[in-house]
């Protein structure tokens, strides 16, 4: 399952960061933030429930910025 969440994030390398530590979360196959359209595309892995990922997605991109926000 694949699913786009608007973020908020300030620079590009920011927005690299988040990948990266978005795709370090278990149940993440596949994310990828895009800077300039402030989007962020997931790719669950089978059986993995969004919500409950998602929520630990925040926690990894807060690490890198404090006040970033997914809207999940």
């Amino acid at each position: 399952m694949k699913k786009t969440y608007a973020i908020e994030v300030d620079c590009a390398n920011c927005a690299n960061l988040m990948e990266q530590a978005a795709n370090k979360t278990e149940g993440v196959s596949k994310a990828t933030v895009n800077f300039m359209t402030q989007k962020m595309i997931v790719e669950f892995a089978e059986g993995a429930e969004a919500k409950s990922v998602m929520k630990d997605v925040l926690k990894a991109c807060k690490k890198v910025e404090p006040d970033c926000e997914i809207e999940l």
